[in-house]
């Protein structure tokens, strides 16, 4: 089971927030995120070696999750328990752009007949705020708060290319890129170029990079003030959507509902 390292950004935060930095917190946040689609059922051990904390404070931690209901015991496994996503709906409750995308992707996903998300950049990721599908299932479970690598996506090349060249190139030159499909492209000029040509064109098409036989549109969605404050996509399957669809069909509606949602973003 692969260890879960602190990042260079979160050991600098450690170490230059001084006083007012709360590690405990810190430590019980590192303890929750520990937890994921393929970490459903962790043992304390399991735990304190994906952290890389001492056994005694990871114990101290689950004690109070568990207290609080945040988490649930089960034969030496924890496992996160619903409350938790009380955590997320704080963030959903509070972020008026969710509020505002989610009965537009519904609309939109009715009248295509394909999935329609909106996402946020986070780290190497983007996160999934909003979510519409029409009534089949999907190879991608692209519900809120799903996880996919922002440079295989076209949500992320797209929130990427929002960042400034600095921020853009770091992330570049730290990220290292799995191969999720035989088309995933992982060479950092190349995917510098894709990003710099959605910047340019105002939109990212990505086809079979973050999951087989999946392909996706998306355009950035801004506020009054013109600042990128999320992603807007339409995905769809191979078999059925073809390349020139994405463009000829799907652009021009993300396009225009993009255009719609700007005003009441402030």
């Amino acid at each position: 089971m692969p260890r879960i390292k602190r990042s260079p950004a979160e050991q600098s935060l450690a170490e230059g927030a001084g006083p007012e930095f709360l590690e405990a917190l810190a430590r019980g946040l590192r303890v929750i995120e520990a937890f994921g689609r393929d970490r459903r059922g962790l043992t304390l051990s399991d735990l304190a070696r994906l952290v890389d904390m001492p056994r005694a404070s990871v114990r101290r931690i689950l004690a109070t999750l568990v207290r609080l209901d945040y988490a649930e015991v089960d034969d030496r496994l924890f496992r996160l328990s619903p409350r938790i996503l009380t955590l997320a709906g704080a963030y959903l409750s509070s972020n008026a752009v969710s509020d505002i995308v989610q009965p537009a992707l519904e609309r939109l996903s009715d009248d295509l007949g394909e999935a329609c998300s909106a996402a946020v950049l986070d780290g190497a990721e983007v996160v999934m705020i909003a979510h519409a599908s029409p009534n089949r299932m999907l190879p991608v479970s692209a519900q809120v708060g799903f996880r996919l690598p922002a440079l295989s996506s076209s949500l992320g090349r797209i929130l990427i290319g929002a960042l400034g060249d600095k921020q853009m190139d770091a992330l570049l030159s730290r990220e290292k890129v799995p191969k999720l499909t035989a088309s995933t492209v992982r060479d950092t000029a190349e995917l510098r170029r894709a990003i710099v040509k959605a910047r340019a064109d105002g939109y990212s098409l990505v086809d079979q990079e973050a999951e087989p036989g999946f392909r996706s549109i998306s355009v950035p969605l801004k506020r009054r003030d013109g600042r990128i404050v999320a992603a807007l996509n339409v995905g769809a399957h191979t078999e059925r959507v073809p390349l020139a669809a994405m463009r000829k069909a799907f652009l021009p509606r993300l396009r225009a509902l993009a255009d719609s949602l700007m005003p009441q973003l402030i």
